[in-house]
This record gives structure tokens, C-alpha cells and sequence, in this order.
């Protein structure tokens, strides 16, 4: 899946989040694996919602960190592009 501004995902159906401490942590139903994230992950998870493309979510997180739109754009990117490898984030329709 080719990952670009307009893209739009979701939480992948057996993922579940659990905010803990300074991050998070991802589980995985099907396999049981568990993937811990620092606070710039979960806050990404927090606004992945089926509904927002990546650059919405973008914008948001620039609200939240100060940090140059250009290089979140790249590493949020590269991000969600794991996290589908990984089976985590989904397309809506998949």
C-alpha cells in the first residue's frame, strides 16, 4: 500500500491500544504480539479514525508539537507505512 498525504487509515481490526505511562502499547489479537510506542506514536493513533487522511492528522499533530510540517510530513510517512507492514493500521475499506 503506497502511503501518500491523502491517505486515509484506521486501526486494523484485531489492533487495540492501551494508553499507558508516557506512551502506549499496541496489541495485536491474532498473533498476541505487543508493540510499545513513545508519546509521538500514540499521539498519531489517537487521531488515526478511519476518517482523517494523513495530512489532517498532520496539521493536528503540528498544533500539538512544534515541529516543521515538512519533516512530519515525511516521518509520519514513514510511520504509518510501519504500521501497515506491521498489520496495525489498515485502509478503511480493507
Amino acid at each position: 500500500m503506497e502511503i501518500a498525504s491523502e491517505t486515509v487509515l484506521r486501526l486494523a481490526e484485531d489492533a487495540s491500544v492501551q494508553h499507558v505511562g508516557d506512551g502506549a502499547v499496541v496489541l495485536l489479537a491474532r498473533s498476541g504480539q505487543l508493540y510499545t510506542c513513545n508519546g509521538t506514536t500514540e499521539a498519531f493513533l489517537d487521531k488515526v479514525d478511519g476518517a482523517r487522511n494523513l495530512d489532517q492528522i498532520v496539521d493536528l499533530l503540528c498544533e500539538e508539537f512544534e515541529v516543521d510540517k515538512g519533516t512530519l510530513d515525511q516521518d509520519i510517512a514513514a510511520l504509518a507505512t510501519d504500521l501497515v507492514s506491521e498489520g496495525i493500521l489498515a485502509a478503511p475499506d480493507a
